[in-house]
């Protein structure tokens, strides 16, 4: 175990981190991402709230999808946090969301919301659920043994679900790069579904593995590959900003960044060998000169070989050129590649 966010973390179970991401690379794992924040927004400006306060435009999907989305500084346009919202199937009462961001940065994401005024509810609901992850190429064939109910949410879906009696909220959302679901459970049942989901067959994975996961699929982490001083254009996430919407939180430093031009950008690296470059390694040309830093890094255990996330100066290199990490006194070798590291065919 291990503190995350001011949370008590799992890093893995019994058999460790290589063998729980290797399970859910080729079959399944079951993870414990309760440290996500959950944040239920309703009202009558609800929608208008979100809209304002993100980058993503909830228009091009609707009530029972998911979205990624940011949330901004709105001096710089950094990426203050990187968000999952579940926009809830509509009822009687209107449109219901679930606005999942990192549990430290929850604060930050109430504080936008709530200058829609009155006519949003914004009410923090962490402490009243759990979430579980069910991720893998065969996590649908085995949920679907005892849950076909779940096994049928495909992919940026949101549904109501009952397990084993339970009412639960899931997504066909993840942060692997595997099919899969993440599902909100009351907190006084998540013991029992979490049991139910490994007597299926679905095994536990730590927070290792998910982070060499998430490394694979080229996946960005807060407080590496986002945060402060780190805009989307730099982070190559522009996929999730719609200039078009109209008026967002942050919206006119990002039309200024991209008009004077985008100083760096984040490159995948495949080092040669197992030894990885980590968090702060610095990146040279191989000339010597400084053109970046590392992010992220670690040894993927799918490819065989060390991989990491680096912010490199824009118009250093191109993909395919040769650059040098410093690690611990020694130089390694790396190519400059496009992420993700690994896709799901």
């Amino acid at each position: 175990m291990a503190e995350f966010g001011g949370w008590e973390m799992p890093i893995s179970y019994a058999h460790g981190t290589i063998h729980e991401h290797v399970r859910c690379r080729t079959r399944s794992a079951l993870f414990d991402v309760s440290h996500l924040g959950t944040l239920r927004v309703s009202g009558p400006s609800a929608f208008a709230a979100l809209q304002a306060a993100f980058t993503n435009d909830l228009r091009r999907i609707g009530p029972g999808r998911a979205q990624y989305t940011h949330l901004l500084d709105a001096a710089d346009g950094s990426v203050l946090d990187d968000i999952i919202v579940w926009w809830h199937p509509s009822g009687p009462s209107g449109d219901v969301f679930d606005v999942m961001p990192n549990a430290s940065n929850t604060e930050r994401v109430v504080e936008a919301l709530s200058a829609a005024g009155n006519d949003v509810s914004v009410i923090e609901t962490t402490s009243a659920r759990a979430v579980v992850a069910v991720q893998g190429p065969e996590s649908r064939s085995e949920v679907a043994t005892r849950f076909p109910e779940l096994a049928a949410v495909g992919h940026f879906e949101v549904a109501q679900v009952t397990l084993d009696g339970v009412q639960c909220s899931a997504a066909g959302t993840g942060y692997t790069g595997e099919d899969g679901f993440e599902v909100a459970v009351p907190a006084d049942h998540a013991g029992r579904v979490w049991d139910a989901l490994v007597e299926v067959g679905v095994e536990p994975a730590g927070l290792g593995a998910r982070d060499t996961l998430r490394l694979e699929a080229g996946l960005p982490l807060h407080g590496h590959e986002l945060g402060g001083g780190i805009t989307p254009w730099q982070a190559n996430l522009g996929w999730v900003v719609r200039l078009d919407k109209g008026e967002f939180r942050g919206r006119d430093a990002l039309v200024a960044e991209k008009e004077r031009g985008v100083s760096r950008r984040l490159r995948g690296l495949r080092l040669e060998g197992r030894q990885p470059a980590r968090d702060g390694a610095i990146v040279s040309d191989l000339e010597g000169r400084r053109i970046g830093v590392v992010t992220s890094g670690n040894f993927s255990p799918t490819l065989g070989y060390a991989i990491a996330f680096a912010f490199i100066d824009s118009g250093t290199v191109e993909l395919g050129d040769q650059v040098t990490c410093e690690v611990r006194g020694k130089t390694l070798a790396a190519e400059v590649v496009k992420p993700p590291f690994f896709r799901r065919a």
